[in-house]
This record gives structure tokens, C-alpha cells and sequence, in this order.
């Protein structure tokens, strides 16, 4: 299996499968150069520890992963935010609950900057059934997080194909939990929003019409509720790519993104205005990019240590083949489609 590295990188750029390279496509687009337009969200990666072990995920995460930020990183992402103008703090992982510094740096952000819009990226499962974790959707709620939560699917068929058994049924009961606690509801401030990913090699169905069918499924079948559905498409890279790429269908994949490559999209591409840190407070222009080891262009801070909003807000964006995943049909980010 190859590793989320720069050999991925050098996998996309040398196996074509006859599509243009995605920085000549933009040039065509007359989106050149690709640059930053400010700097709204700091995402930020806690970890690459995770309880599961799914067929999609980008980061490559799991439960022997051993990667993980420490409280002086965490300090220099809080000096970094009380400095700048950014308002909205996205936590990811890996399962960021599981970072041991979780609850010290969430009360931390809601201290320092008060009114910061803290995102929590969670896959749900670690909410119940284990006494360690047991607390944290009390936590997330005084501290007015807004829950992210995975749920590739409605059906516990597919839920439990692309994340493990028994998934689907945790995943249920920890979004009924967090629907007691006040999280999902319209009256209510506490944010809870969905993430689909498509099962295998295909773009993401309308992001608004399967926002209507998971409500009617999960309203009806187990009485839940939550805010919003994001559509993300499955990136061509880390585990997903070992899968393309042992089923034979990278390059039909690789078409399919390049054939709906979306011009539209590339003006709302989340890189533009979001910087990614790493786990050890390096810098990148988004989570997918860090994956792959593409850090920022070389006159730009490098390290969360060094960061500098001035500089930052107007920088050239690193870009690759696996940029087609975010252009493609109605785009993608991590807040779902972007046309």
C-alpha cells in the first residue's frame, strides 16, 4: 500500500490517464493564478489517531497512528488566533477526541477568543459506549461547538461496509444523544451537521436532494434531526487511492473527476481562504494537501509558529492532480459543495 507522502504525489503526476494537468485546466479556466483571498477559517489537525478504520478516508487514520499535536502547538494556533481577524476554528483529526489535549484546547480557543465558531469534526462512535469519551457531547455543548459528524450513509448496510461493523448502529445512537442534549434542533443554537461521502468511485448525488432524503429517512426510521448535509466527493489520495488503485479503477476515476471539472468551483475552492495546520504545526493550504506533504509555497510561513496573516492572505496556492476531487460537478470542500 503506498502512504499518504510524496509517492502519492508522484503516482498522480506520472500515471496521467490522459487527463491535462490540472494547473493547465485552470490556466484554461482563466483562473490563474490561483491565489488565497484571505484567510476565514483555520482547520486544524489534531491527530491522525482514530478508533476506526475507513475504506475512504484521506487521512489515512486509524488506530495505530500515533501522530499527535501537542499543547505547544496548540499554543501557537492560539497565538495565531487571537492575532488575526479569524473567526472560525475547524477541528479535524484523525478523531480530535482522542488527542489527550482535546478539552484543555477547546476551552482554551473559547477563552482567548470568544467568539470564535469552533467546529468539531467527529465520527460519532467514540459518544457512547465508552466511559472515557462518555462526557464529551456535555462538553462540546457548553462550550457551544459545532458537532461535524460522518454518516456516509442512511443505511446500516453501507454505513458498516465503508466504516466497520456496528458502526451504523453506534453512529445512531450517539445522534440521538446529542438530539437530547438540544444539538440539531431549529430552536436550539447547537449546530449538528452531516457528512455524506459517496460509497465508491463516483461524484457525490445533488447535495440538497439527498439533504431532503436523509432527513425523511433518519426522522422517519430513528426519530433524528440535524442542521445541515455536506456532500463531500471521496479525494484520490491516501487510503482511497490504495483502494482505486488495487481495484483497478484509478484512471476511470481520475476521468470521471476531470470530465465534470467544474470552472465555477474553482473560484469557491475552500484553499482560497483557509490554512490547514498539521498535527506538528506545519502549514498547509488545505487537510488534503496535507496529506500528501505539499506545504505551502516557500516565501509563505511554513509553521504555525511563523504564522503571519499578512502574508498568508494572499498567497499562491500549492496545487496537483488531486485538485480535480474539489472542481468536480457542483465542487467540494469540507463544508460540501461549493456552486
Amino acid at each position: 500500500m503506498f502512504a499518504a507522502s510524496h509517492a502519492q504525489v508522484k503516482l498522480l503526476e506520472e500515471t496521467d490517464c490522459g487527463i491535462l494537468p490540472f494547473n493547465k485546466r485552470v490556466d484554461e479556466s482563466g483562473n490563474t493564478p490561483l491565489t488565497a483571498t484571505g484567510i476565514d477559517v483555520l482547520q486544524i489537525n489534531s491527530g491522525y489517531a482514530c478508533n476506526l478504520l475507513c475504506r475512504h478516508c484521506h487521512v489515512d487514520a486509524g488506530p495505530e497512528r500515533r501522530e499527535m499535536m501537542t499543547r505547544q502547538t496548540m499554543l501557537y494556533c492560539l497565538d495565531a488566533l487571537e492575532k488575526s481577524s479569524i473567526k472560525t476554528v475547524d477541528i479535524t483529526g484523525g478523531a480530535p477526541e482522542m488527542n489527550p489535549e482535546f478539552r484543555w484546547f477547546i476551552t482554551s480557543i473559547r477563552s482567548r477568543v470568544p467568539d470564535a465558531t469552533i467546529l468539531v469534526r467527529s465520527n460519532l462512535t467514540l459518544f457512547t459506549g465508552n466511559k472515557q469519551y462518555a462526557n464529551i457531547p456535555e462538553f462540546l455543548k457548553e462550550h457551544r461547538v459545532t458537532i461535524i459528524a460522518s454518516l456516509p450513509c442512511y443505511t446500516k448496510t453501507a454505513v458498516d461496509t465503508m466504516r466497520g461493523n456496528g458502526v451504523f448502529d453506534r453512529s445512531i445512537a450517539a445522534l440521538k444523544l446529542l438530539n437530547k442534549l438540544g444539538y440539531g434542533k431549529a430552536e436550539q443554537e447547537l449546530e449538528l451537521n452531516l457528512v455524506y461521502n459517496p460509497s465508491g468511485p463516483s461524484l457525490p448525488l445533488e447535495q440538497q436532494l439527498l439533504e431532503t432524503e436523509y432527513r425523511k429517512q433518519l426522522i422517519e426510521e430513528h426519530g433524528i434531526v440535524f442542521n445541515h448535509l455536506y456532500t463531500i466527493t471521496n479525494m484520490p489520495i491516501s487510503r482511497f487511492l490504495n483502494d482505486l488503485l488495487e481495484s483497478g479503477n484509478y484512471c476511470q476515476y481520475m476521468t470521471l473527476l476531470a470530465k465534470n471539472f467544474n470552472p465555477l468551483a474553482v473560484k469557491n475552492l475552500m484553499c482560497r481562504t483557509t490554512v490547514s495546520v498539521g498535527w506538528d504545526g506545519t502549514l498547509y493550504d488545505c487537510d488534503f494537501n496535507q496529506m500528501l506533504n505539499l506545504t505551502l509555497e516557500k516565501s509563505s510561513p511554513q509553521h504555525i509558529s511563523s504564522f503571519s496573516e499578512e502574508q498568508l492572505r494572499n498567497r499562491l496556492i500549492t496545487i496537483g492532480q488531486h485538485c480535480y476531487g474539489c472542481t468536480a460537478g457542483a465542487g467540494s470542500s469540507c463544508q460540501g459543495t461549493l456552486v
